[in-house]
Order: structure tokens, then C-alpha cells, then sequence
């Protein structure tokens, strides 16, 4: 007769290890379903971003530079014989017209200069005219008749130049213009060829560019310029191309082109200005905020929502201008391209448009009320 042997207790602590494994591993399959979704794979974080609507808008293709202003004429003005000035006849700032006095010196010497310069024109004109009766009589030489006849001339041009030194006595505006500076004072004696005043006119400012020669096909006189000034913020100026150089600098690689406006008492010469010129333009360019362009180092490329998910969309850029870039191929009017929230974008990357939800939040109630009426 067999004896049947019960089970060790060790045979008996290995199978209900095992069986305790069994049941971990299924309770840990049922736990990652739940934790991954329904469909067992792994739920993605969506991420958050804002995007802007590709449109239509004019653009302009524009050259941009700084240049400081510069009056269309200037005169620094002289004194052209020396004297004390008695009466200075206007101030810093006042509008002048040319010929218009502006200081007066002492003119007593000069005036006695033309006195007596013209009492010696008197003397030889009688000589001169005796000379010529006294040579018909042959009583003198015809030689000392032509030596009369010099004198007579000698006197006259040193009338004429007593005269002169007696008008530069009262110092006038050689242009019309504003008083920029004024260097005298009543009293002062003001030496010859010493500068007393500069005069400014400032009916027409220029402002010149130095621009690269890779544009000198683009820009032509009489294109457009807009100018703005650091001193006059909020402030737009409209202008146009004056001249451009025909001639390349070969020192520094550019060539001058000059904008002139008019001064209609703001724009002042010295002023520091931003201009644009602007030489060409789309009434009706496809255009995304610059702020949508990836910054990778790659190819003009945006990324377009579609279908809750990014999509890298390169791009053919044209004109750029104040913050919008034109799209020549690659996108059409209507899409969404993402302009925050780029950095953390893949291909094919889950996101969530930014104020999309609080729309539907707020459109939520008022279509449900309407849904009721």
C-alpha cells in the first residue's frame, strides 16, 4: 500500500507568490489603461498659444535710414569794414528778409571819406575840362591831357569806394531766414571780416542719405518720404526725393540721395529724423505679423493651427513694413499661424488657442437662452 506525502510548506509559499504576481501585473495593465485613456495610449498636454488670422492690407517695399536736417541755405554774415555798434536791429529767432538791416556802426569816418574823396573828384573833373580846351589851343601837351584824364578816373573809383565803406556801415541780411545766432551787442566794436550773426532758411529743410549702391535702381526723384523726428514723437511728415547722386562713393560704397520738406515751423535744422522712402507698393498683399516667422536660422516658415495641432508651412516672403511681412506663396487669407507660444511647438504638436474656450464659455449661456425662447 502507497503512502501519499502532503506538500512541503516551501512548495506551498512558492505558488502563492506566483499567484500574487499574476494578480499585480493585471491590476497594473488595468491602472495604465485607466491613466492612458480607453484607447491604452498616452495622453498628450496641449500646448497653450496665441494666433493671429493671415489678411489682406496694403504694403509698401521702402528704404529706412537716420539723417540730421539741414537748412536749404545758410549764411554766416560779416562785418565788412570795422566800427562801434551803435544800434543792433534784431534778435535771436526773428524772421529776416534779405536786405534787411541788421545792425548799424559808427559811420563818421566813412561818411568823411566820401566827403572828401568826392571834393576831389570835383578838383580834377575842372582840371580835366580845362586840359581839354588849353589842348585844342595846343597850350599843353596831349600826354598831360591823358594824364588828367587817369587822375580823373583814380578819383572816381576811390569816390566809389568811400561810398562802399560807408553802406557796409549798416549791415544787412544777405538771405531771407530765421536769426540762428547773434555774436554782437550795442557798444561792441566789431573788427572787419569778424561774424556777428548766422541766418538760417528754414522755408525748406533737406535731409541727405548715404544709401548702399545695391539700391540705386530702386530710388528716383520724387518718390515719396516719410520722416520722423526723435523730438516730435506722434509726429509724421510727408516729404519727396529732391536729387540722387549719379556717382558711387568708392570709399564707402554708397551714394547720396537728399529729401527735401518744407518747414512749417516744426521741423527745425539740426533735428535728428528717421526716414522711409518708400518705392513701391501692394494695394492688396497677403500679409502675417512678423512676430508669426519662426526664428530657427531655417527657411521663412510659419506654424498654422489646423485641426487642434500645429503644422510647420514654409513660406516665399515679399515686402516688409511696420510689422507685417508679405506672403507670396505658402499660405492663404483665413489661416490661423500661431505668433506666441512658438518655441515650444513640433510638428504635429496638440494646442490650445488661447481665448478660444473663454469665447465658447461666454457664447455658451446666451446660445442655451436662445435655444430656450
Amino acid at each position: 500500500m502507497a503512502i501519499r506525502r502532503s506538500p512541503s510548506l516551501r512548495t506551498v509559499a512558492v505558488a502563492l507568490l506566483l499567484v500574487s504576481a499574476l494578480a499585480g501585473c493585471k491590476a497594473g495593465k488595468e491602472g495604465g489603461a485607466d491613466k492612458d485613456g480607453k484607447d491604452g495610449k498616452p495622453q498628450v498636454e496641449a500646448v497653450p498659444v496665441e494666433v493671429a488670422q493671415v489678411s489682406r492690407r496694403p504694403i509698401a517695399a521702402s528704404y529706412a535710414g537716420t539723417a540730421t536736417l539741414e537748412p536749404l541755405a545758410e549764411s554766416q554774415v560779416v562785418a565788412k569794414t570795422s566800427g562801434v555798434a551803435l544800434e543792433v536791429l534784431v534778435e535771436e529767432g526773428q524772421q529776416v528778409k534779405a536786405g534787411q538791416p541788421l545792425v548799424r556802426l559808427d559811420a563818421d569816418r566813412a561818411r568823411l571819406s566820401v566827403a572828401q574823396a568826392q571834393a576831389q573828384l570835383r578838383k580834377l573833373e575842372n582840371n580835366y575840362s580845362r586840359a581839354q580846351q588849353l589842348v585844342a589851343q595846343q597850350l599843353i601837351s596831349a600826354g598831360e591831357v591823358d594824364q588828367m584824364r587817369y587822375d580823373l578816373e583814380n578819383a572816381r573809383a576811390q569816390h566809389e569806394m568811400a561810398k562802399l565803406e560807408l553802406s557796409y556801415t549798416t549791415v544787412v541780411a544777405p538771405i531771407s531766414g530765421v536769426v540762428a545766432s547773434r555774436d554782437i551787442k550795442p557798444g561792441n566794436f566789431v573788427q572787419i571780416n569778424s561774424p556777428i550773426f548766422r541766418i538760417v532758411d528754414s522755408q525748406r529743410l533737406e535731409a541727405t542719405l548715404n544709401v548702399p549702391e545695391r539700391e540705386i535702381a530702386k530710388l528716383r526723384p520724387g518718390q515719396q518720404v516719410k520722416l520722423v523726428a526723435d523730438a516730435l514723437p506722434g509726429r509724421e511728415f510727408i516729404g519727396s526725393v529732391d536729387r540722387v547722386a549719379p556717382v558711387v562713393d568708392t570709399g564707402t560704397g554708397t551714394f547720396r540721395v537728399v529729401a527735401a520738406f518744407a518747414g512749417d515751423g516744426e521741423l527745425q535744422p539740426g533735428m535728428f529724423t528717421r526716414l522711409g522712402i518708400n518705392y513701391d507698393q501692394r494695394a492688396d498683399a497677403l500679409v502675417v505679423p512678423r512676430t508669426a516667422l519662426l526664428e530657427d536660422g531655417g527657411e521663412p516658415a510659419v506654424y498654422v493651427v489646423r485641426d487642434g495641432k500645429a503644422a510647420r508651412s514654409a513660406l516665399k516672403l515679399g515686402y516688409d513694413e511696420a510689422g507685417w511681412v508679405e506672403v507670396r506663396e505658402g499660405l492663404q487669407a483665413g489661416d490661423a499661424v500661431v505668433v506666441a507660444g512658438k518655441a515650444a511647438l513640433r510638428e504635429g504638436s496638440a494646442v490650445q488657442v488661447l481665448g478660444q474656450g473663454k469665447d465658447k464659455a461666454q457664447a455658451g449661456p446666451a446660445a442655451t437662452q436662445a435655444a430656450t425662447r
